[in-house]
């Protein structure tokens, strides 16, 4: 099946390899249904909460002077709200790729935790965590699925000549990017701690990814008083 994507007009998709790069992945801000607990995944395309929208401001007065040539995104509004400043004030380029969108959560998008439900999130997490990477949530998807169409875009991390790339998308479709850069098992995806615009930093050598960033908040700290 082929990527879906929507590309800005001066992306260029032609752009030999480089080798040494630094990849920024975030996380993108909080939505109200982040706030109020409720299950989003790909089926939902909330926007941006007040505080999400701080977030993404305070992300950009921290990282705007990082000379970024790429952004990634996903296919859902929050990620684009998050990066929105660096699109539009520099004038980066980006990319909206169905392959980031967060994970899809089946019959559960859209509805409030309760206890029940909880359970049944709890009792698939730990499934994976023992290795059962094809078990989905009633109706969503399974961490293998997510991993596979994930894959094209590793691979244009790999291939992009850009020297720093900006990558904004959602928690578990992130932490399933995250093994699958570092070589991990998907089993281990939960190593991979977030919240809302987090920001793990990486080094692409041209042969493997390494973190220098671990799920750092930092910048939300910006223009906050001590």
């Amino acid at each position: 099946m082929a990527e879906s994507y929507v590309t800005s007009p001066n992306f260029d998709q032609n752009k030999p390899n480089t080798r040494l790069k630094q990849i920024y992945l975030i996380r993108h801000g909080e939505t109200d249904y982040n706030k109020n607990k409720i299950v989003q995944g790909s089926g939902v395309d909330a926007a941006l909460n007040a505080t999400g929208l701080q977030q993404a401001d305070q992300f950009f007065e921290a990282y705007q002077h990082i000379s970024f040539e790429e952004v990634y995104i996903s296919q859902l509004q929050r990620t684009y709200q998050t990066v929105r400043r660096f699109i539009e004030e520099k004038n980066i380029p980006y990319q909206a790729f169905a392959g980031l969108n967060e994970i899809s959560w089946g019959t559960r998008e859209g509805m409030p935790f309760h206890p029940d439900e909880h359970r049944y999130y709890l009792d698939t997490i730990a499934a994976w965590q023992r290795g059962s990477i094809d078990l989905a949530i009633e109706g969503g998807e399974s961490p293998r699925q997510v991993a596979e169409r994930q894959k094209p875009i590793i691979a244009r991390l790999k291939e992009s000549s850009a020297k720093k790339l900006l990558v904004c998308m959602h928690g578990r479709a992130m932490r399933i990017l995250l093994t699958q850069l570092l070589g991990y098992p998907l089993s281990y995806m939960d190593i991979f701690e977030h919240r809302n615009l987090t920001l793990y930093q990486l080094t692409y050598t041209g042969a493997f990814f390494q973190v220098n960033l671990f799920n750092d908040v930092n910048h939300l700290q910006v223009n906050e008083a001590p």
